[in-house]
């Protein structure tokens, strides 16, 4: 790393430590259905319409059974919606190219994985979407779906916070003010500045120019800008292009490049304020964000460093390139920049790139393949990663406990057997998801098949692809033909897996903790706000993910690390 690498580096974090009380103060408002807003004068009469319009009484609170029914009704009208949608674009308005419909199978999983919050895509976006699709189909999924994880997190939250309660909230009021107090505003300034920056906000047809050999070239237009801003800011990482934030019209400068990494972790380091602030003990959420940022301080020096020294093939054939690994990446951003925004995109389940993760090296390419298989809790999306993290926290503490021989207690509640055995159903079901469906393609024709490369680098595409659609990140290694009914279907269940199935056992665990009475803490009660919590939770996110996932990363990256060093390539 270079001197302005660490000069950039450090400017992030202290940027991103800046920002995280004012806008954990600010979702304190948004989350309150009576809470004030400076917003109140202009969006207040448009909130109390919309509640009108779909009859929802925003006082009524729900159970964590209602919470839950209502989210999972809402999330699979949204895939019908967007399914009809696909597989009629080309009936639909807002199509100057004239693009058809989607295959049933390519549909499916576009549909689930914009609803989940995954943005996984098995196809170029320029030449298979419409400005419909991508505006009414797409989008919308990216507003609704990152309110969705915020909303249940916020849940989470007040279960903890609550004590001998039976309700959580209202799943509707939430999905109101948070799409229209939090997510619509911020990214209607967003969105001019990177237009500002050059990013492209059109409905032309695409233009057709000659190159300066005489052949012709299509330069693909649209409404790009509005649909970066809320890719990122709601962690959903879709690209509007099918090189994603590679693509000069989607990422054109160096500030709008370092804007779209600081925007995918502003909301999700808020929540851990937004925690503290609602549990009443602050430096519980300083500590919770400490451990999420000592992770992901490690994974971008780590991935940073192996990136910077490059193939060692190359330096013995005396080829090696001054900057380091340089396959894949744009020149514009360079080694560093690619390294960082692959590990920020990855450890906050956003899945937008401005580099090829197929061409980083072996350890590279692990890190960003590892922070989604923490479970995608260092910062996480948007609201995904709080409630992940919060699972760690409830395993943290019970450890604590038996180490001291005490029964475990959290925030003054009783920590027993039920939220420990729903703490780890939910990092189960993760586990055997990519592990189970990556098997399956491991020994299927059908899998192999979708390989463009053979050997360990081929496993790890299988892993990356069905980690990364397990923890609704959306990334890939791109080196895996994925298009095919077998991986869209199978793909598309992990997507559903990774949403639903763990939501489920949160918002149980939620409902639980919110009906324990609070006691006071008492001398033997383990403290959740300094150091050694923040240790101890660093510890056993760490062991967790190597517990599950060591034997499946040394079948893949690590072996592939050590092989290129004999010389051996995939």
């Amino acid at each position: 790393m270079q001197t302005n690498d660490w000069l950039q580096f450090a400017f992030f974090l202290g940027l991103l430590t800046i920002i995280t009380k004012p806008i954990g103060l600010y979702l304190v408002q948004v989350l309150d259905v009576n809470g004030r807003t400076w917003l109140d004068p202009l969006l207040k009469p448009v909130e109390r319409l919309t509640y009108r319009l779909i009859g929802i009484d925003p006082q009524r609170e729900q159970t964590w059974k209602g919470y839950t029914f209502a989210m999972l009704a809402f999330s699979f009208i949204g895939i019908v919606f967007t399914y009809a949608i696909l597989r009629l674009q080309g009936l639909l308005p807002l199509n100057p190219q004239g693009l058809p419909g989607l295959s049933h199978h390519l549909a499916f999983n576009t549909a689930v994985s914009f609803t989940t919050n995954t943005n996984w895509q098995s196809y170029g976006g320029e030449s298979t979407l419409s400005y419909f699709s991508q505006m009414v189909g797409l989008t919308f999924h990216n507003f609704v779906s990152a309110a969705v994880g915020i909303e249940i997190a916020a849940a989470l939250v007040r279960g903890i916070a609550r004590s001998s309660a039976k309700t959580l909230g209202n799943f509707w009021s939430d999905l109101v003010r948070v799409t229209y107090y939090l997510l619509l505003p911020i990214c209607a300034v967003f969105a001019i500045f990177l237009v500002s920056q050059g990013m492209i906000q059109n409905f032309d047809a695409y233009t057709k120019v000659k190159t300066l050999e005489g052949a012709e070239q299509i330069i693909a237009q649209g409404p790009v800008a509005s649909q970066v801003a809320i890719k990122m800011l709601g962690t959903n990482g879709g690209g509007f292009f099918n090189a994603n934030a590679a693509h000069p019209f989607e990422n054109p400068t160096p500030l709008s490049n370092f804007a779209q990494m600081f925007s995918i972790f502003a909301i999700g380091s808020g929540l851990t304020y937004y925690l503290g602030r609602m549990v009443k003990n602050q430096g519980h959420g300083w500590a919770v964000w400490a451990a999420m940022i000592f992770l992901f301080i490690g994974g971008v020096l780590v991935c940073a460093h192996y990136e910077a020294v490059g193939n060692p093939i190359h330096q013995q054939l005396g080829i090696a390139a001054a900057g380091g690994n340089m396959e894949g990446k744009e020149v514009r951003f360079g080694v560093f920049n690619s390294s960082l925004f692959a590990t920020i995109t990855t450890a906050a389940s956003c899945g937008a790139v401005n580099s090829m993760h197929d061409s980083f090296t072996p350890i590279g390419g692990l890190v960003p393949l590892f922070m989604i298989e923490l479970g995608e809790v260092v910062v996480g999306g948007v609201g995904a990663g709080l409630y992940g993290m919060l699972v760690f926290v409830i395993l943290a503490v019970f450890i604590a406990g038996l180490m001291v021989g005490r029964t475990p207690e959290y925030l003054g509640k009783k920590i027993q057997a039920k939220e420990v055995k729903l703490a780890m159903l939910t990092l189960l079901i993760l586990t055997a998801s990519i592990l189970g469906f990556t098997a399956w393609a491991c020994v299927s024709d059908w899998g192999v098949a979708g390989l463009n490369n053979s050997g360990q680098h081929g496993f790890s595409e299988m892993l990356y692809a069905y980690s990364s659609a397990t923890g609704n990140n959306g990334s890939a290694f791109a080196g895996l033909t994925a298009n095919t009914p077998w991986y869209n279907t199978t793909l598309g269940l992990a997507m559903l897996i990774g949403r639903f199935l763990m939501i489920v056992p949160i918002m149980a665990l939620a409902g639980s903790l919110a009906g324990k009475q609070t006691v006071p803490p008492s001398a033997g009660t383990f403290p959740v706000n300094g150091a050694t919590f923040t240790v101890l939770l660093i510890g056993i996110v760490l062991l967790v993910g190597a517990l599950n996932f060591l034997p499946a990363l040394a079948l893949g990256p690590i072996v592939e690390h050590f092989l290129m060093g004999k010389g051996v390539l995939f």
